[in-house]
């Protein structure tokens, strides 16, 4: 059995134990003040880089527009085209609105059908032009009109481009022109003239529309093609091509109806 001395030898050491203060429990290592540095000094390292590629795009005179070319013109002439893109000699490359140059082009310059701007560093801008091109002719008194296979009358000439056919519009009062109107006649003629193969194209001298479905050719060498309507267009070239071989002496064909063609003459 404990004495008293023992006793009091315990509540002595349970009240030091009570006493002595809690060991801290260990936290989560916070960055050194070397690493702190470290960070900082990527972030100013990366604003001075930031700093210095704006100041080179826009400030300096190291990338700036000096210089323009233009590409895939045959009408039109390269100073026709650079006069009316208007770009900003001098201007930081960058900066540049490609979209308002094309659309300048196109506005001024209806021959050009579509126009690649493009910047070409480190100090020049690029034109790369696709022109119109006409596949039936409208006189207009002693000038002609030009019209693409889209139908866009897109330039008025002095004189006949080779091997263009004229549209000759001669509308018959009747059903088919009220219902139909001169332009839709002139948009049919647009879509045979413009789905023709290029050897028959250029031996077409004159696409004549009296109505919706009596369009015809006037060829070379006094031939002439019987049309119809401007429907079936594909089927029809294939047939008119296949009698322009097998009858290269022909005067007369008729592929109005495509799978019963006619050929006459000699």
């Amino acid at each position: 059995m404990a004495g008293p001395t023992t006793a009091r030898r315990g509540a002595a050491q349970q009240g030091n134990s009570s006493a002595r203060p809690p060991r801290p429990r260990p936290e989560g290592r916070r960055p050194t003040s070397r690493r702190r540095l470290a960070v900082i000094g990527v972030l100013v390292l990366v604003l001075l880089l930031g700093s210095g590629v704006v100041w080179a795009l826009y400030g300096s005179s190291w990338l700036r527009v000096e210089q323009v070319r233009t590409t895939g013109v045959d009408v039109l002439t390269p100073a026709e085209v650079e006069a009316a893109a208007a770009v900003p000699i001098g201007a930081p490359l960058i900066s540049v609105d490609t979209d308002a140059i094309a659309d300048r082009l196109r506005q001024k310059l209806p021959r050009i059908d579509s126009v690649d701007v493009v910047r070409s560093w480190p100090h020049g801008i690029g034109l790369k032009v696709t022109e119109r091109q006409p596949v039936l002719l409208m006189k207009k008194d002693t000038k002609f009109i030009e019209v693409d296979a889209k139908g866009v009358r897109f330039a008025t000439v002095d004189k006949s481009p080779g091997r263009v056919p004229l549209l000759e519009l001669t509308p018959r009062q009747s059903a088919s022109l009220r219902r139909f109107g001169s332009a839709r006649l002139v948009r049919e003629a647009v879509r045979v003239a413009g789905g023709l193969p290029g050897g028959i194209a250029k031996e077409t001298k004159v696409v004549r529309v009296t109505s919706y479905d009596s369009i015809s050719l006037e060829l070379t060498r006094g031939r002439t093609v019987i049309w119809g309507s401007g429907e079936d267009g594909p089927v029809k070239v294939k047939v008119l091509t296949a009698l322009m071989k097998a009858a290269p002496k022909a005067g007369h064909f008729d592929v109005s109806a495509p799978t019963a063609p006619v050929v006459s003459g000699s």
